[in-house]
């Protein structure tokens, strides 16, 4: 199954050529969508993707500004029309900027930038992103952040546990989410969430640096693959 993504591309992306190569690499087709375009419609692509990077800088806040751009009120109205839309790192601080998933994001634990692998330990399988993982999976995906911890208040809190929202939360190989193996401070481990509707999801963590034997990891392609069987589904 051939998946039509489009690659949202702001002023100081930089994750944007590693995203198109990695769905490519996994047989895939992908077109940029740029930060200052308005098509009436995104309904060509199968998945639209907002990539990791600095967003127009981060200036005020991650992903702050980039949640004003013109491209965002199209990718708006893709999400209410049920279209598929995946933020990795500064994807999911757009995606929680713009209001598409609740909390915010804040800096690190350590006040440090961090980049290095860690484990997550997979909480919910029906989600178009995770559908090709099983129950309790432990996938070995890098992060590359400082303002990387995930916040929401109790309420909120009580919410994603109830709608089954929370996907993916850092854990230790064995799936153990220790206060250890917390890499950045984040509210109850939460590495990655998805809205009510199961059709937005970000993540922390980058499956696109983990999607090819070369990169040394593989785990990463367990989202894009989940995709395609999405989609094939959905086409079905």
């Amino acid at each position: 199954m051939t998946v039509n993504f489009g690659i949202v591309v702001f002023p100081g992306t930089n994750c944007d050529q590693d995203t198109k190569s990695a769905v490519e690499g996994l047989g895939h087709r992908s077109e940029f969508i740029w930060h200052d375009s308005a098509p009436d419609s995104l309904s060509r692509f199968d998945c639209v993707i907002l990539p990791g990077g600095f967003a127009y800088g981060d200036y005020l806040r991650s992903g702050a500004i980039a949640a004003f751009s013109p491209v965002i009120a199209v990718v708006k109205r893709y999400i209410d029309e049920g279209g598929l839309v995946l933020g990795i790192c500064n994807g999911l601080q757009v995606l929680l900027e713009m209001g598409a998933l609740p909390g915010a994001m804040i800096r690190n634990r350590d006040l440090r930038f961090i980049c290095r692998f860690v484990d997550l330990i997979v909480k919910q399988t029906d989600t178009p992103f995770t559908s090709a993982c099983v129950q309790k999976q432990v996938l070995r995906i890098p992060i590359s952040h400082f303002e990387g911890s995930y916040y929401i208040d109790e309420a909120g809190l009580k919410s994603l546990i109830e709608n089954n929202q929370i996907v993916l939360k850092y854990s230790d190989e064995n799936g153990n989410c220790t206060p250890d193996a917390n890499p950045n401070g984040a509210v109850f481990n939460i590495a990655g969430i998805c809205n009510e509707r199961r059709n937005v999801f970000g993540l922390m963590p980058h499956p696109e640096r983990a999607a090819d034997e070369v990169l040394g990891a593989t785990d990463g392609k367990f989202i894009f693959d989940s995709i395609a069987s999405s989609v094939a589904e959905r086409r079905r």
